[in-house]
């Protein structure tokens, strides 16, 4: 059997010149991949997480690699809509505005529905859907007022469309989020602004180790086509291209990053 391990591409400069908003971006995650990947493509970024020490440590690392011009940090709980407010406004002092806008934040977690409590549920939708709602809704606030357009592309997951034990709360609020950035595009289309999704399946961090036993990692990996999980930054390569001008026409789609498209 071939290596099927991906290459990494380096940049072209698909963002020159644009500013960004991603949240949940601390860490070696899919919202870090991205923050580094949009700055890869020469954009300007402002990173988000609610944990401060890793925020900065995050920014700091990217800062003495690009230049610190290149990025700022604001520490930011998407459950909190003063504090959405204050991001989106940070990106308007600091640049007149954002052009693109990466609502990465969520919560997962695992238990059965049946011994499931109305706090577990809630604490995962409140991060997962409705801080991706009030941050689209800052995003498109944003733009509107600007003028400029822009983008906003929301993390959904393959789960919003099949199912998995234990996932009920996870799989409802990205479901949602699908739905959302639906809705959402038709609705941001007359002031020139695009709302998309990207759906992964298994992006492999070491958080995700931590909390995830290795058999289900296993199992996970064993569904996709290439017998493995995605480096996260696979997953930031979508979203690049979601933000960028290569996918000018497309709006209120879920790009699935897995082979598990329903």
């Amino acid at each position: 059997m071939t290596d099927n391990k991906a290459q990494y591409v380096p940049g072209h400069a698909l963002l020159a010149g644009r500013t960004a908003v991603v949240t949940a971006a601390a860490g070696a995650g899919i919202g870090g991949a991205t923050a580094r990947r949009f700055l890869e493509e020469g954009a300007r970024v402002l990173i988000s997480d609610v944990h401060a020490r890793r925020l900065k440590e995050t920014e700091e690392a990217l800062a003495e690699e690009f230049g610190p011009d290149a990025v700022a940090s604001l520490v930011c709980d998407v459950t909190d809509e003063t504090q959405v407010r204050a991001l989106l406004g940070e990106a308007v002092r600091l640049h007149g505005g954002p052009d693109v806008v990466v609502n990465n934040a969520g919560l997962g977690g695992t238990a059965a529905l049946v011994d499931m409590t109305d706090a577990q549920w809630s604490r995962v939708l409140d991060v997962t859907l409705n801080g991706t709602f009030r941050c689209t809704r800052a995003a498109l606030r944003a733009f509107r007022d600007t003028g400029r357009g822009g983008v906003v592309v929301n993390n959904a997951s393959v789960v919003g469309w099949r199912a998995q034990a234990g996932q009920a709360h996870y799989a409802a609020a990205k479901a949602g989020v699908m739905a959302l950035t639906r809705c959402a595009a038709v609705e941001a289309a007359e002031f020139g602004v695009r709302v998309n999704a990207v759906a992964p399946s298994l992006a492999m961090h070491p958080h995700l180790v931590k909390v995830t036993s290795a058999e289900l990692l296993a199992d996970l990996a064993a569904r996709e086509a290439f017998g493995r999980y995605a480096e996260p930054w696979e997953v930031a390569n979508v979203i690049v291209f979601l933000a960028s001008g290569y996918s000018s026409y497309m709006t209120g789609e879920t790009v699935s990053v897995s082979s598990q498209h329903p």
